[in-house]
């Protein structure tokens, strides 16, 4: 048996950069070519296709085989997290059992280069059958899925980028945007939000800066730092120390928010000789007017704060500026907002 590691033909001298670059531009000049020819052929069936996948009271099926089957599965992942409910089912599978999770009110996506894919054509009588709305996409109109479909979308191109015109290339850059032209349409229809994007991806990254809020990750009640007006230095010395976030609230009898203290304000003082740091009041070298932020707040807001103040914490008020909680940047990087 051939060893598979040296069974490929390899060129006899590795080719040259500019040959290298050459093919890329060349492969880069034909995707392109056909994506404006796609362009120039968005019309009333893909305004159909959409009114379809709107309207349905199931789920949008995607289905599809090899490279068509890729295309198929990134594009019901894409419908998914865009606020159209989709799932990919594998053409060859379908005919196995796979079928049956299809239900009458869904719309199905089929999709097939050349139109003439075997398995897809095994299945497609059974979905009529059932009722299903039936879109199409292909590289061939004449095709025979085209022909039973309820909506054809048109996803021929004038050449593959490979050299050999056969390895799907353009044909399935031109799926793929196909798809995402689909996807974004829908979305805009149904005044998909960004609040609405978290919520389908509350593990990743942007469901943290969307959805993650000051509450969830301040700190509250008698873990908050905070001392009277008239406290001296050394007492607010000592809940720092206690509060571990780098700073203290300065309140009023009505726990109202009268300033704020912090180790950069400390650091300052030790430069001036002339302050008693044990019996100074703190109402004498406070900051007066902090910045502030609400509870109900973005926690990628306090964020934005701080990064655009130069500050390391955020005294949390309500609307009568009580102080209910305390934050630092450290809070947000635990939090994996910054």
């Amino acid at each position: 048996m051939p060893d598979l590691a040296t069974a490929a033909p390899t060129p006899s001298t590795a080719p040259a950069d500019d040959a290298l670059i050459d093919s890329a531009r060349r492969v880069i000049a034909i995707e392109t070519r056909a994506l404006d020819a796609l362009d120039a052929r968005i019309d009333g069936s893909f305004g159909d296709a959409c009114r379809l996948m709107l309207g349905a009271r199931g789920r949008v099926v995607l289905l599809g085989l090899g490279k068509s089957g890729h295309v198929a599965r990134k594009i019901a992942a894409t419908l998914a997290s865009t606020g159209t409910p989709a799932f990919f089912v594998h053409a060859g599978e379908a005919s196995h059992g796979d079928l049956g999770m299809i239900a009458e009110q869904d719309v199905v996506l089929a999709l097939s280069n050349s139109g003439e894919t075997e398995e897809l054509l095994t299945v497609i009588p059974l979905i009529k059958r059932q009722g299903n709305a039936l879109i199409a996409m292909t590289g061939r109109p004449q095709s025979t899925l085209a022909r039973l479909a309820d909506v054809h979308l048109d996803a021929s191109v004038p050449e593959e980028a490979c050299p050999l015109n056969l390895a799907p290339t353009a044909s399935t850059t031109t799926a793929l945007v196909l798809g995402d032209a689909l996807a974004v349409a829908l979305l805009e229809a149904r005044g998909f939000t960004a609040d609405d994007f978290a919520r389908s991806h509350p593990a990743g990254a942007l469901g943290r800066r969307l959805l993650l809020r000051i509450a969830d990750v301040m700190h509250d009640g008698d873990t908050v730092p905070r001392v009277p007006a008239d406290a001296t230095l050394g007492e607010v010395i000592a809940e720092m120390s206690r509060g571990r976030l780098g700073m203290t609230a300065v309140v009023d009898a009505e726990r109202r928010l009268v300033g704020i203290f912090t180790d950069g304000d400390l650091r300052r003082l030790l430069k001036d000789v002339q302050v008693d740091l044990r019996a100074t009041p703190v109402a004498e070298v406070m900051t007066r007017s902090p910045r502030t932020i609400g509870a109900e707040r973005l926690a990628v807001e306090a964020a934005r704060l701080m990064e655009e103040f130069k500050i390391n914490a955020l005294v949390v008020v309500d609307e009568a500026r009580q102080v209910v909680g305390a934050l630092n940047v450290h809070d947000l990087l635990r939090a994996r907002v910054v």
